[in-house]
């Protein structure tokens, strides 16, 4: 590295003047390092784009998302394809890309780290969908891209609700939306990587995973998937069963790997989702997520594009 910007919202989170007096500790670390580094407020995705294209534009190597992996979402858009890598100080509250990468948790432990961190190229995933406006849009994914239950809470939980309720509140909230949800079936065709061959199935969730270990009590979500992969894992919840989407969840708490009915995994380069017909689109709308970021509704395309991202990632 040489000359880098770190990227930031100062109005995300609690405690903003702690971040900033932890963000303003890593610039140190990286300036006394012999780094050209500069702190960069952005305070909305498309300002963060701005300051990613005007970054790179300036003969930035690096560019580090500091934040959470909404914030890595965002800056991977502009990032993707360019000589520019991606540089990570978790600031988020789940930190799943920081996780996945034995990232320290702490934003000056984690400058540090990157004084010592090897450039890697890494696939990204890309979604095509229906924007909310009802417009045909795309974008990149770093660790993971849903549609079906997930996406629906994403979109019932608005952005901040966090910071307003508090977490207990938020999960308990998230936990009554979650049973209340109609399970609604949608289309699912895919093409598995090592025989090529086509299936399709009809499910209530799909999940796209890239990353391995999502930490927390959770971790392994979708054993198989990885960043070194040029693939995506899927998980195809085929059932309605409440207790079956519990039993697979509690199998990554135990961090077990026993079956679950009506819950299946595979890895797939490409996968598309269709609403079952045209009368229950007007009905129930289904949501798509990717990164933990509500982006739209189905139809949906979801691919593999390899070679597509330099991530600063510590040498294992």
């Amino acid at each position: 590295m040489r000359k880098v910007a770190l990227l930031y919202n100062p109005a995300s989170g609690r405690r903003a003047k702690g971040r900033l007096q932890s963000l303003e500790a890593a610039l140190q670390v990286l300036r006394t390092a012999g780094i050209q580094a500069d702190l960069v407020p952005t305070d909305s995705p498309d300002k963060a784009g701005e300051a990613a294209r005007h970054a790179i534009n300036s003969g930035c190597d690096t560019v580090f998302a500091c934040g959470g992996d909404g914030t890595i979402h965002n800056i991977a858009q502009v990032l993707a394809h360019s000589p520019a890598a991606l540089g990570i100080l978790p600031l988020g509250t789940a930190n799943a890309l920081a996780h996945d990468l034995h990232l320290p948790l702490n934003v000056v432990g984690a400058a540090k780290a990157a004084l010592h961190a090897l450039p890697r190229r890494i696939a990204l995933g890309h979604i095509k969908y229906t924007n909310l406006q009802g417009n045909s849009s795309a974008r990149y994914f770093v660790i993971t891209a849903g549609v079906g239950v997930d996406a629906h809470l994403f979109y019932k939980l608005l952005a901040g609700i966090k910071q307003r309720l508090g977490m207990a509140a938020y999960y308990a909230k998230a936990w009554h939306l979650w049973f209340t949800y109609p399970m609604t079936r949608f289309h699912v065709e895919y093409s598995e990587s090592d025989s090529g061959d086509s299936k399709s199935a009809q499910v209530t969730e799909l999940l796209s995973v890239r990353i391995r270990d999502f930490g927390g009590v959770l971790r392994e979500l979708a054993p198989g998937s990885s960043l070194s992969r040029d693939d995506m894992r899927l998980i195809l919840c085929r059932t309605r069963s409440r207790l079956a989407f519990l039993a697979y969840v509690t199998r990554g708490l135990l961090r077990t790997r026993w079956s679950v009915p009506g819950i299946d995994l595979a890895h797939a380069k490409k996968a598309s989702c269709q609403y079952m017909d045209t009368e229950l689109a007007k009905m129930q709308r289904i949501y798509v997520e990717a990164d933990g970021e509500l982006i739209g509704t189905l139809p949906v395309e979801i691919t593999i594009v390899p070679d597509a991202l330099t991530l600063l990632a510590p040498s294992k």
